[in-house]
């Protein structure tokens, strides 16, 4: 089908692709090509500006030099940058022009500067967002149980489809919060270490995480799981001894099989317990 011919939603759809605040050239250059297509351009234009604007400005404060060294990074570790709820809204928006980006290490020392701003970073991840990220950390941000079901609803979209390693640390994850993401990380196939340490769950959210399979005896397990998870850090959580017999009981009914390090320092469990749980 001929360019001319395509109708506004096609239009919107073509541009819709192209549109890059990383690189607002493509969409120019594309649109140059037709006469309907160069006039839904003017319309996307102030936006297209607008989104260019802000992905610079979130560039600068994290301290590089430009958008294009964010599109060709594979690692980025911005800490204590004190990001805001619309820093991160915007680092969510450039989620699908970041194709190589692999490692996202967000920290604050000293806390986040606006509390709902992980949520807003989960919220605006769309299907497909950094399709290439195998590590998250985020680290002294809050989460919080919105932010944990923010997260959820994005990984089941099909945002971060290569996750491998999760580390959400003092995030102010309680078990409301860890039973939400719980079966979003239950479908991640590839997630191989889980980090939750300093979060306020105890043991109702950790076997919302690792309940076990039910008795041969039922119906089959759910198709999932947390098969490939060689690390699971749960330190200084408010597990107790409850927590480390639901841990028993999944480790030893298999459905931890690739579990090589388990960490429950500092948790409010008995260290008799801690040590059955942990035995090789």
């Amino acid at each position: 089908m001929a360019l001319s011919k395509l109708s506004g939603d096609e239009q919107g759809v073509i541009l819709g692709q192209l549109r890059n605040a990383l690189e607002p050239r493509l969409v120019m250059y594309f649109s140059s090509a037709n006469k309907e297509l160069r006039a839904l351009h003017r319309r996307m234009q102030r936006q297209l500006r607008t989104d260019y604007e802000e992905a610079t400005a979130l560039c600068r404060k994290v301290g590089m030099q430009n958008c294009k060294e964010l599109r060709k990074a594979w690692a980025v570790e911005w800490n204590n940058k004190r990001l805001s709820e619309a820093d991160l809204a915007t680092l969510a928006k450039l989620g699908s022009v970041l194709p190589k980006l692999k490692w996202l290490d967000l920290m604050e020392r000293f806390g986040s500067a606006d509390p709902d701003g992980v949520s807003r970073l989960a919220e605006g991840l769309v299907t497909g967002s950094l399709p290439a990220l195998t590590c998250l950390f985020i680290d002294g941000m809050h989460v919080g149980d919105a932010g944990a079901s923010a997260l959820a609803a994005a990984l089941d979209r099909g945002a971060l489809p290569r996750l491998q390693v999760l580390e959400l640390i003092k995030a102010a994850i309680g078990d409301g919060g860890l039973a939400a993401l719980a079966p979003a990380l239950r479908r991640r196939p590839a997630l191989e270490r889980l980090c939750l340490i300093r979060s306020p769950f105890g043991d109702d959210g950790l076997a919302a995480l690792v309940a076990p399979p039910p008795p041969a005896d039922t119906r089959p397990p759910p198709a999932g799981g947390l098969k490939r998870l060689k690390v699971l850090d749960l330190r200084h959580t408010q597990i107790t001894d409850i927590g480390c017999a639901t841990l028993a009981t999944a480790r030893d009914s298999g459905a931890l099989p690739a579990l090589e390090e388990l960490k429950l320092e500092g948790t409010s469990s008995s260290f008799a317990a801690r040590a059955a749980v942990t035995r090789d």
